[in-house]
């Protein structure tokens, strides 16, 4: 009989994958961080993140400081996150006393969770914005490509097909190097976190065209960890989706508000950045913001405003916390639909400001992401990006040429180092782990160097 429902008892879950060795390496120290506040501290200290900070958001690198990196937007979603998190929590406490009786889940625990995988929901995002999943998928799609794929199955080369940040980045939570290691997965986070994490909890096949549901529009996990996503899920009682065979799931209820943190703080931050670097008329912008806050005609300000750029940073502060509160309300009205797997929807959509956000987005869309260096960026990325991977695939699967042994040698040991069962895929999967893994100024210097455009520094 399939489950009709899941509950929070088996959603809130502290279970890590750990093995005793990381256990007496790290220690135990739920007494003074919780669990999931342990998850947050190792994203923060993980190379990983620490690479967002030189990866494109929206525009390119500006001398400008105020324009958003990943980083400092991965930061500010994290923040909305626990916000949104703090505020279910103390409501479904309230609602189901036996979480704090029983499992002794308290309110910061949820706003914890949403943060950790705010935090991280970018983690596995390539160099060059979005236009990177574009141009990885677009290589692989590609004649060159093609000889390589052969001995994959349909959803190896789907994974490749489409390309998905979102499971690149549950790889990188969840996978250790060099591949021999016996050390726990990736960054031995919760289970909790982890599902929280996936906002599409199903693998690459099947494609549901034209759906309506949120969570099936894209993936969440390459085929590599297939099986640990299920381990995951069935931890967890997520509820199951689709054919026996598939592993397809309703989405973790909390990962509605990561999807949520990060709409709200990309819509309206990177408006403010638009506007900030003139490529939004100022009247305009400020008008559809203000549009948001909906203030009566006679309200008045205590503040006073230098400029215009002062006043607009604190009706962004404004806007963002007017919409967490709605979003949280939206959240918990949904509550039990969200808990049976029949509401499946972006929480934004039901805002009453809705109307406004979708002007915002397509002024966004006109002014911003079609700017001519956002333009630039994109297709700059597509030669990088195509470059780094045919260089990589050459490499390792034709060894007799002296020329892609020496690239070989350009390629971190770890990615390369596979035990001798390793399939195609296996192969293809870390060296394309390596090129996502680099930062703009690295993928492009490194494509400098191979392609003799440019030539090493010698110290």
């Amino acid at each position: 009989m399939q489950q009709t429902s899941t509950t929070w008892e088996k959603l809130i879950s502290k279970k890590r994958y750990q093995s005793a060795a990381d256990s007496e390496k790290y220690g135990t120290d739920e007494s003074v961080r919780g669990e999931f506040q342990r998850d947050y501290d190792r994203i923060v200290f993980s190379s990983a993140f620490r690479r967002l900070q030189n990866k494109t958001q929206v525009m390119p690198m500006p001398e400008s400081d105020f324009v958003h990196t990943r980083l400092t937007h991965s930061l500010e979603a994290s923040v909305v996150g626990r916000s949104l998190g703090r505020i279910v929590g103390k409501s479904i406490l309230e609602r189901h006393p036996q979480l704090a009786l029983e499992k002794h889940i308290q309110e910061a625990d949820f706003g914890d969770v949403v943060a950790a995988a705010c935090l991280a929901h970018d983690i596995g995002n390539p160099p060059f914005g979005h236009s990177g999943e574009d141009a990885i998928s677009a290589y692989f799609l590609s004649d060159a490509a093609k000889p390589f794929l052969q001995q994959l199955t349909d959803a190896q080369k789907a994974d490749l097909h489409r390309f998905e940040g979102n499971a690149a980045g549950f790889r990188v939570l969840t996978y250790t190097y060099p591949a021999h290691c016996n050390m726990p997965g990736g960054l031995s986070l919760t289970y909790t976190t982890l599902a929280t994490f996936t906002k599409y909890p199903k693998e690459s096949l099947p494609v549901i065209a034209g759906t309506k549901n949120t969570s099936e529009k894209k993936y969440g996990f390459f085929q590599s960890e297939r099986q640990w996503f299920q381990t995951i899920a069935t931890e967890l009682g997520l509820l199951s989706k689709g054919q026996e065979d598939q592993v397809f799931f309703h989405r973790h209820p909390l990962a509605f508000l990561v999807e949520a943190a990060d709409d709200i703080c990309y819509r309206i931050i990177d408006f403010e950045d638009g506007l900030k670097l003139g490529l939004v008329p100022q009247e305009k912008g400020m008008s559809l913001l203000r549009q948001i806050l909906n203030d009566a005609p006679d309200r008045v300000s205590r503040l006073t405003f230098y400029d215009w750029r002062e006043e607009l940073g604190f009706v962004r502060a404004r806007i963002i916390g007017k919409l967490i509160n709605e979003t949280a309300s939206i959240f918990l009205q949904h509550e039990e639909e969200i808990l049976a797997g029949t509401y499946d929807k972006p929480l934004i959509n039901e805002l009453e400001c809705k109307l406004v956000l979708d002007e915002i987005s397509k002024l966004s869309v006109n002014l911003i992401y079609n700017n001519k260096p956002v333009l630039e960026i994109e297709a700059a990325g597509f030669e990088v990006l195509g470059g780094l991977l045919d260089a990589c695939m050459k490499a390792v699967f034709k060894p007799e040429s002296k020329h892609h042994r020496k690239l070989a040698a350009l390629i971190p040991p770890q990615y390369l180092q596979l035990p001798s069962t390793a399939t195609d895929y296996d192969r293809i999967i870390h060296f394309t782990d390596y090129v996502t893994s680099l930062t703009d100024q690295a993928a492009l210097g490194l494509y400098r160097k191979i392609k003799g455009i440019e030539l090493p520094r010698m110290y």
